[in-house]
């Protein structure tokens, strides 16, 4: 089973440390308990205990040390297989504890992606030390837009710098070792990164911006007052400095998808456990139909969130100036597995009830967090603008690649410091074909009818200069488009994971259904010409329905985790 459960944990790791991390953070969480975390929460308690422990244990030196900075400590590296499911682990027991790992993550980025030696050698003392980091970004102003980034750094005349500017929604701002600023030069513009000490005079705290969402997490608004800086404290200049903020964000969209998963396998086991034990006019509520069927929909799409997101992790660690299929798969993570985690949440929600809204039940931070994560590092839009950006090549432009296997191998995923940038339209990718090989029938044959469909459309019928500078059009379209992709690596991992035949059929299912109300938003809510019209209306198509396949995944997949996962009070 991929589905997550500390009692009966169990995932496949390069050595023994990683598992005794992984195997410590959950037990952690279990002897703190639901009730203490849940009491935290409401109560907004900063998660020193959590620290304590990362800082004890040396979890985040570990995991986020690269290999050639960990000075020799064996499994310390920079690992994407089990940073992706240490985001899942945090999410699983609350998003705040996942936020001060996810926001440390790209603090990070712009320190190992620079050229500064002893900053990094700094870094990986201040991790062993039991350091977080924060990533000074975003302005109140101008939020990710760095084209109009505000914060000033003005050289000296002995040589070193002032730093002034503020930042804006910038989590572990309070209490950082050290945080990755990003400037321009006063007069040239040229872009820079350099770090900050929040304990310095010069560096103001100016409040917490936060009072819901992750609430115990501490997400400030910074201000430099002429900081002094020296050239031991730059991280890098120019092109470097502008890659670092971009390359950093193409790590930490991925997080966010990981998190969405924790999150949903949690509420899953609650909202089963607690359906399960509930009698209704005679009757348990899991034996009413509706409720087998909304359940075993958010398991077939909480499988396919993971399946996708597991692969996409693969093609990260595959990743290198030659192939960069990674750039198309990262966005999808950010923007379509949140999507889908916010779907399984309110599937479950119908089950449940004004039971989600209990004060200690999981499920109740769910409801407020779960929204959040399709809108960090960047809205929706944002997202798939840069996902349409593949569509030519992904269907019409296809090459060989060697064949990318699980990489679940112990390695240092050093590309990722060092990605090159720009250069979206020569990204190519196998033909996509390949993934439904084999497939015969059933919701993944119809689905694949459909995405042909799609494809004729854009040689027949493709969109008008006219509809191509409608933005609001190409996003809408773009949907389709991302469901494609999100159906090839789903297949791809299936694969892999040898994933059951009913359960695949019941994921394409819903796969079929997304599709073709995709499809009907592009009839309703735009203007299309009749070529275009008439082949929307052929991607209209209902999934096969298989009452034996549905009823075993229920039975013998669903329902069977009845009482598998409960957290100790």
């Amino acid at each position: 089973m991929l589905l997550l459960n500390p009692k009966k944990y169990q995932r496949e790791h390069a050595d023994e440390r990683s598992r005794k991390l992984v195997e410590k953070t959950i037990d952690f969480f279990e002897k703190k308990g639901l009730r203490k975390i849940k009491e935290d929460d409401q109560s907004m308690i900063w998660y020193e205990d959590f620290l304590a422990f990362i800082k004890e244990e040396k979890i985040f030196a570990d995991l986020l040390t690269p290999a050639a900075y960990g000075e020799g400590v064996p499994g310390r590296r920079w690992d994407m297989w089990r940073i992706s499911e240490f985001n899942e682990v945090l999410a699983f027991y609350g998003l705040c504890y996942w936020y001060a790992w996810q926001v440390t993550i790209l603090g990070l980025g712009p320190i190992w992606m620079g050229n500064n030696e002893e900053v990094k050698k700094k870094t990986a003392a201040l991790l062993d030390a039991g350091g977080i980091f924060a990533f000074g970004l975003s302005e109140k102003t101008h939020g990710a837009d760095l084209y109009a980034s505000e914060m000033i750094l003005s050289p000296q005349a002995d040589g070193t710098y002032l730093a002034n500017g503020s930042k804006y929604y910038i989590g572990n701002g309070n209490c950082a070792a050290l945080v990755s600023t990003f400037a321009k030069m006063t007069g040239s513009g040229e872009y820079v990164f350099f770090v900050v000490d929040p304990q310095a005079p010069q560096y103001e705290c100016v409040k917490k911006i936060n009072t819901s969402g992750v609430r115990q997490a501490y997400v400030a608004e910074y201000a430099l007052h002429d900081y002094p800086i020296t050239v031991a404290d730059i991280l890098s200049h120019g092109e470097l400095a502008w890659n670092s903020s971009l390359n950093t964000i193409n790590i930490g969209k991925f997080e966010l998808g990981c998190a969405s998963i924790g999150i949903c396998t949690h509420c899953f086991y609650e909202a089963l456990n607690h359906a399960a034990d509930r009698n209704l006019y005679g009757r348990f509520v899991t034996d009413f139909p509706h409720v087998q069927r909304l359940f075993t929909e958010a398991y077939a799409r909480l499988t396919a969130m993971k399946l996708f997101a597991l692969r996409a992790a693969d093609y990260m660690r595959a990743a290198s100036d030659d192939d960069r299929r990674y750039l198309l798969f990262n966005p999808v993570v950010k923007m379509k597995v949140t999507g889908q985690g916010e779907k399984v949440v309110a599937l479950l929600h119908e089950v449940i009830a004004a039971k989600g809204y209990e004060q200690d039940t999981y499920f109740e931070m769910a409801l407020r967090d779960i929204g959040m994560l399709p809108k960090l590092e960047g809205t929706e839009h944002v997202n798939m603008a840069l996902i349409i950006k593949f569509v030519k090549n992904y269907f019409f432009e296809p090459i060989e690649y060697p064949e990318v296997i699980r990489r679940s191998e112990a390695g240092d995923d050093g590309y990722l410091f060092r990605q090159k940038t720009g250069g979206l339209a020569g990204i190519r990718f196998p033909h996509y074909r390949l993934a439904y090989k084999n497939v015969e029938g059933g919701n993944a044959g119809i689905f694949q009818e459909q995405l042909e469909l799609f494809r004729k459309l854009l040689i027949t019928a493709p969109p008008s200069v006219e509809q191509v500078k409608n933005i609001d059009y190409m996003l809408a379209a773009g949907q389709l488009f991302t469901l494609v992709v999100y159906a090839q690596l789903i297949l791809e991992n299936a694969r892999i994971h040898d994933t059951d035949a009913d359960l695949l059929e019941q994921i394409f299912a819903f796969l079929v259904r997304d599709f073709s109300a995709f499809a009907l938003q592009m009839i309703l809510s735009y203007e299309n010409s009749p070529e275009q019209e008439s082949l929307f209306q052929e991607m209209i198509k209902k999934p096969g329905k298989d009452t034996g396949s549905f009823n075993r995944v229920w039975s013998e997949q669903v329902f069977s985790l009845r009482d598998q996962y409960r957290m100790n009070d």
